[in-house]
């Protein structure tokens, strides 16, 4: 398998900073109403820098259109960039709005 970062299922993690206009524009209940159309669990989060960090795990494909979707964000935000870095899958089925 190409993903070494994937677990036994398959499954990949992906750790999502993105910037940009993205804090309170309702970018993290976008990026769960996402996640739940992509069926990948996680978290998202607002960080104090002003960026909003998504948490994503699932098959490489759910994943990938999630990650899709968080360079759009919603039609509210505008988004400048994204920085994604490869985790270890923790096995994460539901996702949730967190800080």
């Amino acid at each position: 398998m190409e993903e070494s970062t994937a677990d036994a299922a398959g499954r990949v993690r992906r750790i999502v900073r993105v910037t940009g206009r993205v804090q309170g524009v309702g970018f993290r209940m976008d990026a769960a109403s996402a996640a739940a159309r992509c069926g990948v669990g996680g978290t998202v989060r607002n960080l104090l820098d002003g960026t909003v960090e998504a948490d994503v795990e699932g098959p490489p494909d759910a994943v990938e259109a999630m990650v899709a979707h968080l360079r759009r964000g919603p039609a509210s935000a505008r988004v400048d960039g994204i920085d994604v870095r490869r985790e270890t899958p923790r096995g994460e089925e539901s996702f949730r709005v967190t800080g």
